[in-house]
């Protein structure tokens, strides 16, 4: 973390003199609320990243994404606005976006995950630095959008329609409940990670207010959020603190969607057109969509609620296999940033936003949660590893908003195309990522009482506590690259528990868990599993090896699941896709790029029975596994447009067989 931009946002909080309450920083957290879900995933706290792929990724976040977001906010004027909210500087709202706010609280979310798996005293100073400049701009009762404390007849966009300035006035896009969803997801990190309640008194002031002015009875305001994701961060609030009026606000917001009756609708843009628990088809801002399914989750899994519960299941079917990318990514259409019709799957315009991808894995892992699945999973893995890291760079400093499958070198709109961008107007892509990537060693694992699930591989050593004991594991792994995976077991004590191993949907003969992708060619599965080297009778159930045995302290697990390249179709009624294949390797999705490809890219084809060789590049693209015959070089998706901007094809054709 460079002094320049610890000094600019230390003296800021110097100039408004705001002084911290160490006794309540200093408070014990109180007992969360656990229910509702019978898996839990393993926190962060408690799994220490090794792995040669994603620890790096990691590393670029916390060493110099975090860095590069904050001086851009700094450049942009985003924590000047909550000074000029509070009076403490004079001017007008900077930056263009009335949800400016968030990237500050995404950022500080990715932060404090950050400090969890790599405490840093100097950056958690800056983030009481932060915290104390976003109070100042916090109004008496609890209220903060600064767009709206600054000038409520102004907000800094256009399309965000006010007439008297009052407060709540066009909730279809003001984003004021929005800013406050982001503001309490962040709250309620910060405060797991460093036990403070600087920021968290913040977020429960302003959850009081939404709760005095939100949902049935005299005085209050029957509406709801334009862009949902304030239902989640209440949620999370409740979680925290075990008050129960977050929770029914949450609620409250999820179960008059779609209610005419209530305020005037906002269309499907807004998942808006029909009650939640009618809802079956994946519509509208795929965003919105994917926070609003999470919210829709949690309700059913902690009320126990079957109305919600069959409208998720409907929805993610909807989603998989009718309207998800080969990546993973979601939301086809540039326009309104929306999903498509079924099998409306463009390449070239492909919208994919990376909030939409990181928003989904957010769903997937809860229904896991909920239910133990192992096609959550393979929907996470797939998304993981290619159409969500696909927007950052290798570099840390620059990023795609949507994650298109073809490129022709030169089309683009809004928020670029073919090649990445160093910042947006709307910068919640990049932030959005600096909050997800420093979590994702909290996917690997999950728990009930008397089980450990094993959903990701990469290199790490974790503690999970069972009811009646501790176990470590320590991973040792090259995946994504091979499929070879060592797994120690020490458990505190000789006892017997149960251990789910997952067999990756790809090395199950599946692309996704649905029709809507299927390979060329079908393998022998070969995967195996040993004990301390001797096979085992463990029969793969429901995608996971199970195995339930008395575990002694040393037990070393084996697993192989071999890998071979791998040619992709697409269900033929995706348009766009006819007479074209893919291909992969292990989880990686992989593309063609002109710089590798030059002077024939154009005329690439794919044949039915043609050889591949896997070769490992140490020196390319940050290291990474390459494709290659005599027609064609072939590199991770992930991975492209970090060259330049040139042709791009995930999709090939293919000669008829």
């Amino acid at each position: 973390m460079k002094k320049g931009i610890i000094l600019a946002v230390g003296l800021l909080a110097l100039l408004v003199s705001c002084k911290t309450d160490t006794q309540k920083q200093q408070e014990e957290p109180k007992a969360e609320v656990k229910e509702g879900y019978p898996i839990e995933a393993v926190n962060i706290r408690h799994v220490k990243l090794t792995d040669e792929f994603w620890l790096p990724i990691i590393q670029r976040v916390q060493e110099k994404t975090i860095e590069f977001a904050l001086e851009k906010c700094d450049e942009e004027g985003r924590f000047d606005n909550f000074l000029i909210a509070g009076g403490e500087m004079e001017g007008s709202v900077k930056g263009a976006m009335p949800f400016d706010d968030t990237d500050v609280y995404k950022i500080i979310e990715g932060a404090s995950n950050s400090l969890i798996s790599a405490p840093n005293p100097q950056l958690e100073t800056l983030l009481d630095s932060l915290v104390s400049i976003i109070k100042v701009g916090q109004e008496a009762d609890g209220y903060l959008t600064t767009w709206r404390t600054i000038n409520p007849a102004k907000p800094p966009a256009e399309w965000v329609k006010v007439e008297e300035g009052k407060r709540w006035e066009y909730l279809a896009m003001s984003h004021e409940l929005y800013n406050a969803g982001h503001l309490f997801e962040a709250a309620a990190v910060h405060y797991k990670a460093t036990g403070k309640r600087n920021f968290l008194d913040i977020a429960l002031k302003n959850a009081d207010l939404m709760v005095k002015t939100f949902g049935d009875g005299e005085g209050k305001i029957a509406a709801v959020p334009g862009h949902q994701i304030i239902e989640t961060g209440l949620i999370k609030l409740y979680e925290v603190t075990g008050k129960k009026e977050y929770f029914d606000l949450a609620k409250y917001f999820l179960d008059h969607r779609g209610d005419p009756e209530n305020h005037e609708l906002f269309g499907p843009y807004s998942q808006d057109h029909l009650p939640v628990v009618e809802q079956d088809e994946v519509v509208g801002h795929a965003v919105r969509a994917v926070y609003m399914y999470a919210g829709m989750t949690d309700i059913a899994a902690i009320e126990k609620d079957t109305a919600y519960l069959k409208a998720v299941n409907a929805l993610w079917d909807n989603m998989v296999n009718k309207k998800m990318y080969i990546t993973g990514g979601i939301g086809a259409l540039h326009e309104g940033e929306a999903f498509g019709e079924n099998y409306e799957l463009p390449n070239l315009t492909a919208y994919n936003e990376t909030c939409a991808s990181i928003g989904d894995v957010y769903w997937n892992h809860r229904l896991h949660n909920l239910t133990g699945d192992v096609k959550y999973f393979d929907v996470i893995e797939r998304t993981l590893y290619n159409g969500l890291i696909s927007g950052l760079s290798l570099d840390g400093e620059k990023f795609f908003y949507p994650n298109a499958l073809e490129s022709d070198g030169v089309y683009k709109f809004n928020q670029g195309a073919c090649t990445r961008k160093d910042w947006f107007d709307c910068s919640c892509c990049p932030t959005n990522v600096i909050r997800f990537i420093p979590a994702m060693p909290g996917l690997i694992y999950s728990k009930t009482d008397d089980t450990v699930f094993v959903n990701l591989y990469a290199g790490n050593e974790a503690t999970v506590d069972l009811k009646d004991q501790s176990v470590k594991v320590a991973q040792e792994t090259s995946y994504p690259w091979n499929g070879k995976v060592k797994l120690t077991v020490d458990p505190a004590e000789t006892g017997e528990f149960t251990m789910k191993f997952r067999i990756p949907g790809w090395a199950r003969n599946e692309v996704l868990p649905s029709d809507l992708y299927h390979y060329a060619n079908q393998v022998d599965e070969s995967n195996t599993i040993t004990i301390n080297g001797e096979a085992i009778d463990a029969m793969a159930d429901n995608g996971y090896y199970t195995v339930t045995r008395e575990w002694k302290a040393g037990d070393v697990v084996n697993l192989e699941f071999p890998m071979e390249v791998r040619k992709v179709i697409a269900n033929p009624l995706v348009e766009e896709d006819k007479g074209k294949m893919s291909l992969e390797y292990g989880p990686i999705v992989y593309a063609v790029e002109e710089i590798d490809n030059k002077g024939d890219f154009d005329n690439i084809k794919l044949t039915s029975n043609e050889q591949f060789k896997v070769e490992m590049q140490p020196d390319l693209l940050g290291g990474v596994s390459t494709i290659s015959n005599d027609k064609l070089t072939a590199i991770p998706y992930y991975a492209w447009s970090n060259r330049g901007i040139g042709k791009m094809k995930v999709w090939l054709p293919a000669e008829a067989n």
